[in-house]
């Protein structure tokens, strides 16, 4: 079969991959340049414009979330061709969506983690953002083995996008911050777009979410979470939180307190997120905090003498409040490097604005990280490294653990 991508964000390459992956023939285009996709046989790439003929005579059509309300690929929305139309096995099953504006990933996991010690068959999958192989794998793998349930992980910038492609049951909504506001202009846009996409589902929600009362009206039901009362392989009150919201959806899917609790005392740590690496002496906390509600909450849990910061992309301003977050601490020093991009001149402005007091180092790479992060430990007791770029994160992660294993 024929199959045309539209749009090559994160998530349109990897649409592009499962469906070679999964034999078909892939046109894909974009109205970029800089769009590097590896040459395969299957494939037919058009940069810098959209050649609508050879979309309209595939057979299924990927739209981009990116482009999903853009008004000139209404036609394509509409034409019956899309994946979701046409394959519709993932419809069929049982459907937890999980979003919010932290905590998305870790929650989606340790549900499928209860669900499977239950003896569920569980597909769990969805933003590639988070680390997932996109929706599209998740729609082609629902149509080719049989599942109980499915777990999907829904970014705040891909809802619209994901609730026309699939069909919940029951939505998790880990928390409400500032993240994507340059997508969302407002915290009230994102509300409301929270607020169309539960409209008429049962909705797992967070005790102390301020705007709660936003989803009253929308939502056909409304199940509160606070945090679990005992104690986790986890750093931080923030994974209790998501522990909660975890057992919430299981108990509301039928399964028992005891493998609840269980499932959640047995979870360890996923590749990026908060990890406690012990020293003789002091401690390295390292996880993703790529926003600032993600950062406070990390820096709230404890005092970091040093903190260590990726750096979000160019223009994106409302990731900037990070580091206004960690001026607030008392930190002796905090220290920058290239995350997502090298905006590391932007953050040195933000952090002179702030007036903050302390010093201030740059770090070019993730080699030069860890070895800072490591002299840092000798004198202080606590060091956080995090900020943005994930996959910079996890490398760090598992330098830091070679180098001490090597001592």
């Amino acid at each position: 079969m024929k199959a045309a991508v539209v749009g090559l964000g994160v998530e349109g390459m990897n649409a592009v991959e499962s469906l070679l992956n999964h034999g078909y023939e892939v046109y894909a285009s974009d109205i970029n340049f800089n769009v590097e996709l590896k040459v395969d046989r299957c494939l037919d790439v058009d940069l810098g414009f959209h050649d609508f003929q050879k979309i309209e005579n595939a057979d299924v059509i990927v739209l981009s979330p990116g482009l999903w309300n853009r008004p000139v690929f209404n036609k394509i929305k509409s034409n019956g061709k899309l994946l979701s139309d046409i394959i519709t096995s993932h419809r069929s099953l049982f459907t937890i969506g999980v979003t919010g504006t932290n905590g998305k990933t870790t929650t989606t996991m340790m549900i499928a983690s209860i669900l499977q010690k239950a003896g569920m068959k569980v597909l769990t999958g969805g933003n590639a953002g988070g680390g997932f192989k996109g929706y599209t794998e998740v729609i082609l793998e629902a149509a080719s083995m049989d599942y109980d349930i499915l777990l999907v992980e829904v970014c705040d910038m891909t809802l619209d996008f994901c609730k026309d492609n699939f069909d919940f049951d029951l939505v998790v909504v880990t928390n409400v911050g500032r993240d994507h506001l340059e997508f969302h202009q407002s915290l009230e846009n994102y509300l409301k777009s929270l607020g169309k996409f539960v409209e008429g589902k049962r909705v797992v929600l967070n005790q102390e979410t301020e705007n709660s009362g936003y989803f009253k009206g929308k939502a056909d039901e409304i199940h509160f979470f606070t945090r679990v009362p005992y104690e986790l392989n986890l750093f931080g009150d923030f994974n209790r939180k998501n522990a909660a919201a975890a057992s919430k959806a299981a108990e509301i899917v039928g399964i028992s307190n005891n493998t609840i609790e269980t499932s959640l005392k047995n979870f360890n740590v996923l590749p990026g997120r908060a990890t406690i690496i012990d020293l003789p002496h002091s401690q390295i906390v390292v996880g993703k905090t790529d926003n600032a509600d993600a950062a406070a909450a990390v820096f709230n849990e404890a005092d970091f003498p040093v903190i260590i910061l990726g750096t979000p992309r160019k223009g994106e301003i409302c990731r900037l409040d990070i580091f206004r977050e960690a001026s607030k601490t008392n930190s002796e020093i905090i220290a920058i490097f290239p995350g997502l991009e090298d905006t590391r001149d932007d953050v040195r402005r933000v952090l002179e604005e702030e007036n903050y007091t302390g010093t201030i180092h740059n770090l070019d790479n993730v080699k030069k990280v860890v070895e800072f992060a490591l002299k840092c430990s000798e004198k202080y007791p606590k060091v956080f490294i995090g900020g943005n770029g994930q996959r910079k994160i996890i490398e760090i992660t598992d330098s830091l653990k070679e180098a001490i294993s090597a001592k």
